[in-house]
Order: structure tokens, then C-alpha cells, then sequence
């Protein structure tokens, strides 16, 4: 099933690897981006590095489990495998420990749980260089 998907998008064929041991998380995401994008969704790190040297992604959204520990050499380890890919971290806030960190080592940005399928498609289409429309949310009272 297709959800507002753009033609233009389908056809261009940008890279996306989901790399979370979030299990749900993982396969929500990749359901929000699969109509737009080729999107792969890996459990381990290693996995999706071994899949990476064949066919490089052009995003990596990162689950912040796979972090904890040695944040630093995660987000290293990607950019030296996969150079010029560009990772959004998903996380449950933009509070949590270690973000800041994991942002200066190399992180492009974050996205926060719960997932809303827009706020996470202006977002990854952001970091793939896209264009995005501007939405400015209206509260009805």
C-alpha cells in the first residue's frame, strides 16, 4: 500500500538503512519510508555495515540501543565504514543521555518516538537533500 507517495521520489531511488534492536520501531519505520525510498531494516550494526560495503546507503536511522556503551565508536564506526552517509538518531527524547554526544560525534539529528509517519518523512527527505513543504500545524479550539 502507497500513502502519498510522489512519483518523482519512487523513482529516485535513495537508500535508507533502519538499524534499531527495536524491533517495532524498526519495521514501523520501514513501513513509513519503503513507498519512497529503498529501505532496509537491519537488527545489528555489523549486518548492516556488511550490506553497506556492496550497496552504500545514503541515510542510516540509528536506534539508541544500539549505542549505549560506546556511543562514540558506533556513530565512528559508520562514518569511517559508510563515508558521507548521514544518520538520524531515534530515540525516545531529545533529552535522553547521551544525545548531545552521540550529535557532536557525528549524528545528523534525531527523531523522537512516538513516530508520526509526516514528521518522519519531512525529516529523512531533509537529510536526503529534498525538498519539504513548509507545515505550520493549526489548533482548532
Amino acid at each position: 500500500m502507497q500513502i502519498g507517495v510522489d512519483v518523482q521520489r519512487a523513482v529516485e531511488n535513495k537508500r535508507i538503512f533502519v538499524v534499531d534492536d527495536d524491533e517495532v520501531s524498526g519495521i514501523a519505520l520501514q513501513f513509513m519510508l519503503a513507498d519512497d525510498n529503498e529501505t532496509h531494516l537491519f537488527g545489528r550494526l555489523d549486518a548492516a555495515l556488511d550490506k553497506g560495503s556492496a550497496w552504500p546507503p545514503h541515510l542510516v536511522l540509528l536506534g539508541i540501543g544500539l549505542c549505549a556503551g560506546d556511543a562514540a565508536g558506533v556513530i565512528g564506526t559508520i562514518k569511517n565504514h559508510l563515508a558521507g552517509v548521514k544518520i538520524l538518531l531515534v530515540c525516545d527524547s531529545a533529552d535522553a543521555s547521551g544525545i548531545q554526544v552521540l550529535r557532536n560525534w557525528g549524528a545528523d539529528g534525531i527523531l523522537i518516538r512516538p513516530l508520526d509517519l509526516a514528521a518522519v518523512r519531512r525529516k529523512v527527505d531533509a537529510q536526503l537533500g529534498r525538498r519539504t513543504s513548509l507545515s505550520i500545524p493549526l489548533v482548532v479550539r
